[in-house]
């Protein structure tokens, strides 16, 4: 069955909507600036040996369609074959009608596999055997699939703990595409945990071969990494945030006493936790800002609700939500102490409750300063939200609230290479949004201007707000 569904004016409904993408936003190259990549296949070129090792392993978004379809564990995550478990996920696939896995799933068959079938049961051993064949070839390795998908510019993440030996051997062996880092340090902030949080300590120790008995040598091993990040080219930082910004006032004494307990194993309050929280994020963001690093902040996830599937699978087993507390006052708060001290960066927030969308937005909008365009951005549609419904909500609330016209785009935020789809269903989703407001009446019809806006959005305004 040929595919009726992403062919060459998908979700384009008007004409101006097919002119902005086809002349304007698809001749755009790639910046993925947040992502999860394993900069370790990167670095050695990886060559897949199937198209379930590069599309079902650490994909949580198919693993939650599967069991939602009824799909035992041991398909998902568990001792199947690899062809079994894309078997079962393409079972699942027409099932996933109106979700957004439905589009994904097609569009990266039709690009890099030149696939256009609709993935069923009874297409699935044929299209399995195309794409395994490309890939496991080495036609389609991870160099050729960010060359196809015309990707420039690829920011991974690493944990302070990483040794960046990977961004040190692509910064040798060029291959074409700009390769950088981002720090995020969420592990050496969140001690919820003391027992987690002490073993991260004592790695860090052996890392910079300091030891860390004090609130002052953690400050200065962590300093020491975010040095060693800069030298190896990182210009931006990201924070995941699972609880509200946080802005208990605290002295250096009360911040050194709550260290030394951690470290002596005895249990701090949850009012210690937020204030050392509070002292250590704000530590980290004014280096952020000495550096002139770009600083990100996802907020909003609940993570590992379901325990006994964490037991299981471990965590990042597709057992999150969204959270329904606000971060508002908080952010206002929190970035307000960094505008009064001048440590506020540029700074991106991602909101992943829908409901707090235009009050992240407006928050956002308060801290402007003229220095830089769009120097505070309302982040993309993340995570939950990176659907055609939250890309449109996330478009229409910055249009009300900021500068659409400044926006730094859409990312992947994926650990797969085939997710650069996502910055053409981005794309499409924005010149229809456009396209529609010209045939409406409601923006003029001007194709050189509405063109250079969706191709600033598209790659341009990225291109000038971050420095990889």
């Amino acid at each position: 069955m040929k595919n009726p569904i992403v062919h060459n004016d998908f979700l384009l409904l008007s004409k101006e909507s097919k002119v902005l993408y086809h002349d304007y936003a698809s001749k755009m190259p790639i910046i993925d600036y947040h992502c999860h990549l394993p900069i370790k296949e990167i670095a050695q070129n990886k060559v897949y040996k199937n198209l379930s090792e590069i599309w079902l392993e650490g994909d949580h978004y198919k693993w939650r369609a599967m069991r939602a379809n009824g799909i035992n564990e041991k398909f998902i995550t568990g001792e199947a074959s690899d062809w079994m478990k894309f078997k079962k996920w393409a079972e699942t696939v027409p099932y996933t009608m109106r979700n957004p896995l439905f589009h994904w799933t097609h569009m990266e068959l039709k690009k890099p596999f030149g696939i256009h079938e609709i993935l069923n049961n009874n297409s699935a051993k044929s299209i399995y055997d195309l794409a395994s064949e490309q890939l496991s070839s080495g036609e389609l390795s991870v160099h050729k699939i960010i060359e196809r998908f015309n990707v420039e510019k690829i920011c991974t993440t690493e944990d302070p703990l990483d040794s960046l030996e990977y961004h040190r051997q692509l910064k040798n062996n060029k291959i074409g595409v700009t390769i950088s880092t981002s720090w995020r340090p969420d592990r050496a902030i969140d001690v919820r945990d003391s027992q987690e949080f002490n073993a991260y300590v004592n790695a860090l120790e052996k890392l910079t071969e300091k030891t860390i008995d004090t609130y002052t040598h953690y400050l200065e091993a962590l300093k020491k990494r975010h040095n060693k990040f800069h030298e190896n080219g990182c210009r931006l930082a990201d924070h995941g945030l699972e609880f509200p910004f946080p802005i208990e006032s605290y002295s250096e004494n009360n911040i050194k006493d709550i260290f030394s307990k951690i470290r002596q194993g005895k249990e701090i309050s949850g009012l210690e936790q937020q204030k050392f929280m509070a002292a250590l994020l704000y530590e980290l963001v004014v280096w952020n800002a000495e550096k002139g690093w770009v600083q990100q902040f996802h907020i909003g996830a609940l993570r590992d609700v379901n325990a006994k599937g964490v037991r299981n699978i471990g965590k990042a087993g597709g057992f999150d939500s969204i959270a329904d507390f606000s971060y508002v006052a908080s952010l206002g708060t929190f970035l307000n102490r960094l505008e009064e001290n001048g440590k506020l960066t540029k700074t991106i927030i991602y909101n992943l409750n829908p409901s707090h969308n235009t009050a992240i937005a407006t928050m956002v909008g308060n801290f402007q300063d003229g220095s830089v365009p769009g120097k505070m951005q309302f982040g993309s549609a993340w995570w939950f939200l990176d659907q055609k419904d939250g890309m449109e909500q996330q478009i229409n609330v910055l249009s009300n609230q900021g500068l659409l016209s400044r926006f730094v785009g859409m990312l992947t935020d994926s650990r797969s290479f085939l997710s650069y789809s996502r910055h053409e269903y981005f794309r499409r989703i924005l010149c229809n949004i456009i396209g529609t407001d010209i045939k409406n009446g409601e923006l003029p019809n001007d194709m050189g201007l509405l063109g250079k806006m969706v191709q600033d959005i598209s790659y341009n305004n990225a291109n000038s707000y971050f420095d990889i």
